[in-house]
């Protein structure tokens, strides 16, 4: 079978170096093009000792370039960049494979909200397709846009969806607390992230005000078949590299009982390979986790209050974005969705 071959625009940044780890062992993909304003012309080993002898160098951005040598691109870029490739990318033909946060949200209102600036591109929201595989799987199999969730948000929505699709708890009054690594904040020198400001340090941060939140609303709210959700979302930053521990906390309804909710989970992701599902009265540790593509949660149902306890994790570089962006590379080329992630 022929190889695919893939450019990684922006590949020097965290979700980059992941897409960089897990693409250079991918049997099906040849790395064609990385880029980085700031390391172009520069060895991989330079920037990632580890990736040393994959003869990959860094250049400059070239969106011609890519079209001719490449057959899908992975943009890993800041949000508002992102959307001056996708457009012409996709007018020239490749699928575009989007980490940033430009095309996730149906609402430009939101989107200007939450990210201060108008939508970069709007038209191209009706072409974009919401990249978590478990529930979008068939329309990111024709899809020439797809928009990879942000990383609470898969962690949230993985366990809470099918819940709500199965009408097992109430889309009313859902807390999530999240605790996540310092790389989900992304590759750069700023204060609140260096070492001394995280160690033996765990702090909330942008409490009803993060990014993520009407990200995770908005897919709430179709799992429910409702018009809108309103949650609480506090998420925190924690002292170690990778993984995000999200506790979510639901309403039950009548029709909740323990074994119904393992009955839903089963029909949801009964033949999904990176869902495990723990069981009643069974956590997840992140530990178990990092650098692979699983997402692992279970769940407490708190008789005292009457209120479903679901506790999931992630590693918030691999499922929380660039192994969950090859998931979907896998899905769209039609290979194995495991292919490279194993």
């Amino acid at each position: 079978m022929k190889k695919i071959r893939v450019a990684i625009v922006g590949a020097a940044g965290y979700a980059g170096e992941e897409l960089l780890r897990i693409l250079t062992r991918h049997p099906q993909v040849e790395i064609k093009i990385i880029t980085s304003r700031q390391n172009a012309g520069k060895d991989i080993a330079e920037v990632f000792p580890r990736l040393a002898g994959t003869g990959l160098t860094f250049s400059m951005p070239d969106v011609n370039r890519i079209l001719a040598e490449c057959d899908t691109a992975f943009l890993a870029l800041p949000h508002g960049l992102a959307a001056e490739f996708a457009e012409p990318l996709m007018r020239g033909g490749i699928p575009v494979i989007d980490i940033s946060a430009d095309f996730r949200l149906r609402s430009l209102e939101k989107y200007k909200q939450y990210y201060k600036v108008d939508h970069p591109a709007p038209g191209l929201l009706k072409d974009a397709v919401y990249g978590l595989p478990e529930r979008y799987r068939e329309q990111i199999r024709k899809a020439n846009l797809i928009a990879c969730p942000g990383c609470y948000v898969t962690s949230v929505l993985l366990p809470a969806t099918a819940l709500l699709h199965a009408g097992l708890v109430s889309p009313e009054n859902i807390i999530v607390c999240s605790l996540s690594g310092v790389t989900g904040a992304g590759r750069k020198v700023d204060l609140p992230y260096i070492f001394p400001e995280c160690n033996e340090s765990m702090r909330a941060y942008a409490v009803s005000a993060h990014r993520h939140l009407p990200e995770i609303e908005q897919e709430l709210a179709v799992a429910a078949g409702v018009d809108s959700v309103t949650i609480n979302f506090v998420p925190h930053l924690v002292p170690v590299n990778r993984g995000i521990n999200s506790t979510i906390f639901m309403n039950v309804t009548d029709k909740f009982t323990p074994e119904a909710a393992a009955a839903a989970y089963q029909e949801q992701y009964g033949n999904d390979p990176f869902i495990r599902f723990l069981g009643n009265g069974k956590l997840p540790d992140t530990k178990h986790v990092t650098l692979t593509n699983v997402c692992e949660f279970g769940f407490v149902h708190d008789k005292h209050t009457n209120r479903l306890i679901v506790c999931s994790c992630i590693d918030n570089l691999t499922k929380g974005a660039s192994g969950q962006a090859v998931q979907n590379m896998n899905i769209r080329f039609g290979l194995e969705e495991t292919t490279g992630l194993l």
